[in-house]
């Protein structure tokens, strides 16, 4: 039998490896993009396994009509995967950024994950007139969902949300038999690093964080480059949805012990004082 799975965000990145993941292993995936250009590249490469779904996870009639479509291709049977992958950054110092840039990245990470989950839990096993057993749901956290660096501020608030998301929908989602599995990874191999490198931080040029911002977007764009292969996170999500019993949270980074471990294990006070003095953020007289 045929396993269908819903993957957003899957034009590049993650969520494309997720997709690949996913194909290998005979499963047929919803990819959902914005685009339909990147809706033909995904059926160039991946054939007919694929059938890309046209939508902004914002929209909430757009989100809508995507589940609707998937219903019918379904033809009465359950679906057994929802990958929430989609999902962006802006960054920058949290005084002086722009609200409504902090507001759009919510939109897109936090709010996005919600509206998506909302109209595909009926397909995962909540409306009980469909056939087979219940699918999981695989939310694509960060290790900024439990560790908030400077500057990144906005992504971490919106992972952190979507980590306690999470939570709360295992919990909730008992009575139907879906679970929902968090993956947060480290730095990952993506064209998110060419985007971080050449965006705009010219708004905060004149402010006490100028230089400092520079220093660490260097450092922070050298650290991505280096960091996993798409591949291991597109394998993760394949065992996240087929594990007889998968845990509810992965961390899934290189040097996991020193990048992962030690940080969550600290007193805050003390990761305070490793962050701001690395990046030079000490008081100024």
């Amino acid at each position: 039998m045929t396993m269908d799975a819903v993957v957003t965000g899957a034009s590049t990145g993650i969520g494309r490896a997720a997709v690949k993941a996913l194909v290998d292993h005979d499963w047929r995936v919803f990819a959902g993009v914005r685009k339909v250009a990147d809706a033909e590249s995904l059926r160039h490469e991946f054939g007919e396994r694929v059938e890309p779904l046209l939508f902004d996870v914002t929209d909430a009639d757009e989100v809508r009509r995507a589940a609707e479509e998937t219903r019918v291709k379904l033809e009465g049977r359950t679906l057994k995967g929802l990958v929430n992958n989609a999902g962006l950054a802006r960054g920058g110092p949290l005084a002086h950024q722009p609200v409504d840039q902090i507001r759009w990245v919510l939109d897109v990470n936090v709010l996005g994950a919600v509206r998506v989950s909302q109209a595909f839990i009926p397909l995962l096993g909540a409306d009980r007139s469909l056939t087979g057993g219940p699918g999981r749901i695989v939310n694509i956290s960060s290790v900024a969902g439990r560790i908030a660096a400077p500057f990144l501020g906005d992504y971490a608030m919106s992972k952190h949300a979507l980590e306690a998301f999470s939570d709360s929908l295992r919990r909730e989602l008992t009575i139907y038999g879906v679970d929902v599995v968090v993956i947060g990874p480290g730095a990952v191999r993506t064209p998110i690093w060419d985007k971080a490198e050449t965006s705009d931080d010219a708004a905060y040029a004149d402010t006490d964080y100028g230089p400092i911002l520079r220093r660490f977007k260097k450092v922070f764009v050298e650290r991505g480059r280096e960091g996993l292969p798409p591949k291991a996170l597109g394998e993760a999500i394949y065992h996240a949805l087929t594990a007889p019993k998968p845990r509810a949270r992965y961390a899934i980074l290189r040097n996991k012990f020193f990048n992962w471990t030690v940080p969550t294990l600290l007193p805050k006070r003390a990761l305070d004082r490793v962050m701001t003095r690395a990046l030079g953020l000490t008081r100024r007289a």
